[in-house]
């Protein structure tokens, strides 16, 4: 990509958008990995107008984008990314909970969405407890935990399609699957409503404080991290499977694999991005030699590696 096309889409999203609009900005501190390199564009766009005029920019100069949540679910190369990144901000964030329905932009955090519900006796969202992404990529990824998901609590989504138009889906429109949603494809997510139900509050914070500590007692929460590295295949639990084949424990640099949940590679402090993508690589051929599962990767890869996932070449038949 051309500086001079990222320069002149820099000063014009600069004039327009003002300080919400930076260059050369690191991704790390935004990734609960706190690895990765640079954006060359990184926009916080607050409002719908300030989404408009950013992809309006984008389309016009045709640079790759890639819109940002909490980092949660995402690893970016150490060369950074050659394109622009845009987080949602601002009103993004609102959270609105009126009777039995909570509506929330796609930049709200799922903490804040848990602490909103539950505060009022509505005990839908317990489950998620500890997921620290976005509305959005929870939404999109489906998020779930104890036998429970996101997606069993949408009522409409609202996003932001490729035609630069607001599209409304209700829920008998998207299909969600594991760690899938048939929206994932079609535009930003700015706009989520929920439909919840009361609680015992007692249930609640017993729930609440079950899932607290099973968390506690099986995730490695003193290192930074991305959660679970990989989806579990059908019919087995990926921990087990890198478990079994000797994984756990295994370090390369800095990462390694946890010792106390094989599918969460943990920074031990000072981990590179690329030590962290080969610790993949290696733990998803092990597995696929070892048992003949493919390992698919429920965490976003951002950026050029040197080696591809064994997934990105995976055999016909």
């Amino acid at each position: 990509m051309s500086k001079s096309r990222f320069t002149k889409t820099f000063e014009k999203l600069r004039h327009k958008l003002g300080d919400k609009v930076s260059s050369d900005v690191s991704l790390s501190p935004y990734l609960t990995w706190r690895v990765g390199g640079i954006a060359r564009v990184f926009v916080l766009p607050e409002t719908l107008s300030d989404l408009r005029i950013v992809f309006e920019e984008v389309k016009e100069a045709e640079i790759p984008y890639f819109v940002l949540g909490r980092g949660s679910n995402l690893l970016v190369a150490d060369s950074g990314f050659d394109g622009i990144v845009v987080k949602l901000s601002g009103s993004f964030r609102k959270i609105v909970v009126d009777g039995l329905e909570l509506r929330a932009g796609g930049a709200a955090s799922v903490p804040a969405l848990v602490h909103a519900t539950t505060r009022r006796d509505l005990g839908d969202l317990t489950f998620a407890a500890g997921i620290p992404g976005s509305l959005g990529g929870a939404v999109t990824l489906n998020a779930g935990a104890f036998g429970k998901s996101v997606g069993e609590t949408i009522k409409e989504v609202i996003i932001y399609n490729h035609k630069g138009e607001l599209e409304s889906f209700p829920a008998s429109k998207i299909s969600f699957g594991y760690r899938e949603c048939s929206l994932a494809q079609q535009g930003i997510i700015v706009e989520a409503t929920l439909k919840l139900n009361r609680a015992d509050p007692i249930r609640i914070k017993s729930d609440l404080k079950r899932y607290f500590r099973n968390r506690s007692e099986t995730q490695p929460l003193a290192y930074r991290s991305a959660g679970s590295v990989f989806k579990n295949p059908p019919d087995f639990f990926a921990g087990k499977l890198i478990e079994g084949t000797g994984c756990k424990g295994l370090k390369i640099g800095q990462a390694q694999v946890s010792s106390k949940h094989a599918n969460f590679i943990i920074n031990l402090g000072g981990a590179s991005a690329e030590s962290i993508y080969h610790l993949m690589v290696k733990v998803q051929k092990e597995v696929y030699e070892q048992k003949g599962i493919f390992l698919e990767p429920e965490v976003t890869i951002l950026g050029q590696f040197e080696e591809p996932l064994v997934v990105r070449n995976k055999p016909e038949g």
